[in-house]
């Protein structure tokens, strides 16, 4: 006569410990506010920056346009931030999180300083007759102002903007020391080549736009 095989009671599962929930749940609450303070900039808003820069320094470079430089770089500047910021704030409301206008407060406290500054030394560089340090000083300042503004954003594209900030900074302060004649392929370089290359690699990052 076989013997009842022995029933081994089942044991329940040991609930989680205090401690790993609350590591679990701070672990959540950083996620959180690592997201929620920083920003995802479009890639797609460099690019289009970085076309309408690589268009201006073509026409800036024809004999027949070659004398209003300024005023055509203005204007490459002016639609350009017009059309990127377009680009930036249609992910800001295609986010619809209130917290996210946050992040692109500050990002955009922290291109403005340098971005008014250039504006400023823009006039009275060229009130003096100093136009040829213009270019330059335009580079240098962007460069500076993409640096600060890379501490407000996620952080893989933080590392590209500091990368391409130091390049602007780079191009900027080579361009002090060259002919006027090579100042519109530095300006074409950093406005149009670099913009055009982070703005491809950011758009790569993911919700890098």
């Amino acid at each position: 006569m076989q013997r009842p095989s022995a029933v081994l009671p089942i044991q329940p599962e040991a609930p989680a410990s205090v401690e790993s929930r609350a590591l679990g749940t701070l672990a959540f609450i950083r996620a959180s506010i690592e997201s929620s303070s920083s920003m995802d900039v479009p890639g797609m808003a460099g690019i289009v920056m970085g076309i309408i820069g690589v268009l201006a320094a073509v026409v800036v470079s024809l004999p027949r346009w070659s004398a209003d430089w300024l005023g055509i770089w203005l204007v490459a500047a002016a639609v350009a931030f017009l059309l990127g910021g377009t680009l930036v704030a249609r992910q800001v409301a295609w986010r619809g999180h209130a917290r996210y206008l946050g992040p692109a407060r500050r990002f955009a406290l922290c291109l403005g300083p340098a971005l008014l500054a250039g504006a400023i030394l823009t006039a009275a560089l060229w009130s003096t007759g100093a136009a040829a340090v213009i270019p330059g000083m335009w580079l240098l300042l962007y460069g500076c102002a993409v640096l600060s503004a890379s501490t407000v954003t996620a952080a893989a594209v933080s590392r590209l903007l500091c990368t391409m900030g130091a390049l602007f900074v780079a191009l900027g302060t080579a361009t002090f020391f060259l002919p006027a004649a090579a100042h519109t392929v530095m300006l074409g370089l950093g406005f149009g080549v670099l913009h055009i290359i982070f703005g491809v690699l950011i758009g790569r990052v993911p919700d890098g736009g």
